[in-house]
């Protein structure tokens, strides 16, 4: 394996830890012919809620798009690099776990 890839599964680069329970999200958003990459981030505790892990959409960034991941106690960015952010962010949306 190169050293290029020595961190990602798929288009999911797993060098940090994706909180429980968001990474089967991850894996159909990195299905979509339009991503090229799926960035995971710092994790953050928050106080618990009892909600189900689901993915929030935030806005485009210069590389593709923001989202946030979230379950009951910790909340993750995730950056999602794609040329078309228009484009990925509508076949998200039709995601059912994507709020």
């Amino acid at each position: 394996m190169s050293k290029d890839n020595k961190y990602r599964a798929n288009k999911i680069k797993q060098e940090h830890t994706i909180i429980e329970d968001i990474l089967p999200l991850l894996e159909e958003i990195s299905e979509l012919e339009v991503v090229k990459s799926i960035i995971p981030g710092r994790i953050n505790r928050r106080g618990g809620s009892g909600m189900p892990p689901h993915l929030r959409l935030k806005y485009p960034t210069p590389s593709g798009i923001k989202i946030l991941a979230k379950n009951s106690a910790s909340i993750q960015e995730v950056f999602v690099v794609t040329d078309d952010s228009d484009k990925a962010m509508l076949l998200i949306k039709n995601k059912k776990f994507v709020k």
